[in-house]
Parts: C-alpha cells; sequence; structure tokens
C-alpha cells in the first residue's frame, strides 16, 4: 500500500511536472483528525521524504510537538503559528515556500495541514499565480478530513454577512474526502452524510476510515488536482453522475461532457463573461477540450474562482479517440441546462463563424 503510494512518485520522474515538488493541502474541519492524519502518513511509509508544513490557530502551539514525534528530523517541521494560511499568514506561506525552493529536492513531497478554520481557495489560488510557487511546486491534491460524527451540524451552519461556511468549502474544494470517525455513527448516519457529500461534490473520491488510517495510495501520489489525472485514474467518471438532485446546501458539482471541437474565441469569451459574472460562486472548474484547427492537441484547464490555469495536455488525442470535451464546475447556485447550452454554443460551426466574421 505505502509501496504502491511512493511508487507514484518514483513514476512521475518521466513526468514534465516532476521537476517541481508535489504539495499535498490537508483541509477539514476543527478536531477532523488532520494531524492524526499526518503522523499516520508519516510513519506508514518510509520511501518519501516528507516536509511538513504545520498551521495552528491559537496562541498555543501543540500540533507540532505531536508531528514531530513522527519525524526522522524535527527541522522537516515548519509551523506557521496563530493565524490560518489562508488569511493573515499567507505571507508566511510564501516566504516558507520560498525559503524551501533552495532544499525542496531532498522532499519527495511536502504536506500542508492547515487549521480547520481555513478556506482553500485563497492557499491555491497563491501557489498557482505566484511565479515563485508555480515555478517550484504544484499542488497535487486537496484531502479533506470530514469528522462522520460532527460535520453535519457544520454544513448547516449559517455564517454572519454572507461570509463563507469553511466547511462546505473544505468538501467542496476536495479532490479526496476521508470520511473519519465511522465507527462513531449509524451506518444509516453515514450513508445519509455521504450522500449529502455527493451533493457539494460528486467528484470528489469518498474513502472511509477509523481514526485518520487509509489506504496512501488511494490520496497520495496521484496529481488528483488535474483533470486529466482524474480520468486517467476514473476512466469512467463522468459515467459515474447519478440524475442531478436540489441540492439544498446550494453548493452543488455539475459534469458535463460532449463531442465535438470548439471554436477557441467563443470558448474563452464565454468563459471570460462567466468569470466575470460569477467567479465567486464558482469555486473549482475543470477541463478536457478539444480546438478546431490544433490537430491532436488536447487541452486542459483547471480554475479556482476567476483564476484558471490553461495549456496542452501532456498526451495528444490519439487517432481513434473520440473528442469528447469534459468539464466540471463546483459551487453556488450552478444551472446545468445554462451551463451545457452556452458551452455547446462555442462548437465550431463554419456558416456561424463566416457570418460573425462579415
Amino acid at each position: 500500500m505505502a509501496e504502491a503510494a511512493a511508487a507514484a512518485v518514483v513514476a512521475a520522474a518521466t513526468d514534465p511536472q516532476s521537476d517541481l515538488t508535489p504539495i499535498t493541502v490537508i483541509t477539514g474541519f476543527l478536531g477532523a483528525g488532520k494531524t492524526t492524519l499526518v503522523n499516520y502518513i508519516l510513519k506508514e511509509q518510509n520511501k518519501w521524504k516528507i516536509c511538513v508544513l504545520e498551521n495552528e490557530f491559537g496562541e498555543v502551539s501543540i500540533d507540532d510537538g505531536l508531528v514531530a514525534e513522527s519525524l526522522d528530523a524535527p527541522e522537516d517541521l515548519i509551523t506557521l503559528d496563530n493565524g490560518c494560511v489562508c488569511c493573515s499568514v499567507r505571507g508566511d506561506l510564501v516566504r516558507t515556500l520560498g525559503q524551501l525552493t533552495k532544499r525542496r529536492k531532498d522532499f519527495d513531497a511536502i504536506l500542508l495541514e492547515t487549521t480547520g478554520l481555513a478556506d482553500p481557495a485563497p492557499i491555491v489560488y497563491t501557489i498557482q499565480t505566484n511565479s515563485k510557487m508555480s515555478e517550484n511546486y504544484f499542488i497535487d491534491s486537496i484531502v479533506c478530513l470530514a469528522d462522520c460524527k460532527h460535520l453535519g451540524q457544520h454544513l448547516d451552519e449559517v455564517k454572519p454577512d454572507g461570509s463563507a461556511n469553511e466547511a462546505l468549502q473544505q468538501v467542496a474544494f476536495a479532490d479526496k474526502i476521508l470520511l473519519n470517525k465511522i465507527d462513531l455513527v449509524t451506518v444509516e448516519e453515514k450513508n445519509a452524510l455521504k450522500a449529502r457529500l455527493a451533493l457539494i461534490n460528486k467528484f470528489a473520491s469518498v474513502i472511509e476510515t477509523e481514526r485518520s488510517k487509509a489506504p496512501l495510495d488511494e490520496f497520495l501520489g496521484l496529481n488528483s488536482f488535474t483533470m486529466e489525472s482524474v480520468l486517467n485514474y476514473h476512466p469512467d467518471f463522468f459515467e459515474q453522475q447519478e440524475d442531478a438532485k436540489h441540492n439544498l446546501d446550494s453548493v452543488s458539482s455539475v459534469g458535463i461532457t460532449f463531442t465535438g471541437n470548439l471554436h477557441a474565441q467563443w470558448f474563452n469569451l464565454f468563459m471570460m463573461d462567466l468569470l466575470r459574472e460569477r467567479a465567486a460562486d464558482i469555486y473549482r472548474s475543470k477541463g478536457l477540450l478539444s480546438f478546431h484547427g490544433q490537430g491532436d492537441i488536447k487541452f486542459v484547464f483547471q480554475g479556482v474562482h476567476e483564476q484558471i490555469n490553461f495549456g496542452p495536455a501532456k498526451q495528444p488525442w490519439s487517432p481513434n479517440e473520440e473528442r469528447l470535451n469534459k468539464f466540471v464546475f463546483i459551487g453556488k447556485n450552478l444551472n446545468r441546462e445554462e451551463l451545457t447550452k452556452s458551452l455547446k454554443a462555442c462548437i465550431y460551426n463554419e456558416e456561424k463563424e463566416a457570418a460573425d466574421a462579415e
């Protein structure tokens, strides 16, 4: 299990992204079991050299001592104290990762354990948009610890002044959800929470755990933050969708797939308009695209709110591969019919292009 996860890192050595150091962001509300998970990862495997960035919210630091016990070298633990990585100490995160660049190749991976009050979006945004960060690091995955016993009440909490519900954001942004403490609830309670999580984010894999113990090869070294890797790991990703249901949480996930070549300009205009009007509501977006006039080049994009990364995929379209455009949107008040109609309007049409040119 641990060997398989470590092998994934070795296999990545042939990948263009392998020169960058992967960061696994571990989120989850207060008391979900994040520090227990970090300790488990450090003790369960001995193939990886891991650097831990520990973030605590409070005047007295406790968790760093617990994690240090599991590290071979205490200098591999760096603590960001008394604030959330997503807000007050984001500058510390940039400085810390900047200082680590000189010795980052000493590590196979970085674990960033956030405080339970952290919103993942600004963390992702910082790593992707800061040039020094993106030239040295990439996000391998966002892992959310979900407390099966208490998460429901946190999801129900209404924040003052319309501010974000952190527990909801953490679920929505996750690539992997570790449903922890399942031994503390009934089967009916567990299944009810799983159904609710699927309404919020049906594209995240849910792994049931007790005491934060989960197979490492199911959530480490998979590069599951990218759409391309998700489809490589789960080829039937879009085929597993259930019928859309009404989501009382207002946060939902929409997957759209259709054939055809997109018109680059029309698609860019659509995305610009969408993000200008709805950036605050769209937490995550991902896609695999085929464009008219681009030959066999397969394009990928991934976004966090208004920030989008776009470029060629690692592998082109194969000769007999169906040109399927695939999109994922996770956010608030998403209209599947409206999104589908707007995206399909971006399919290349010679007559429409000629009319636009007149």
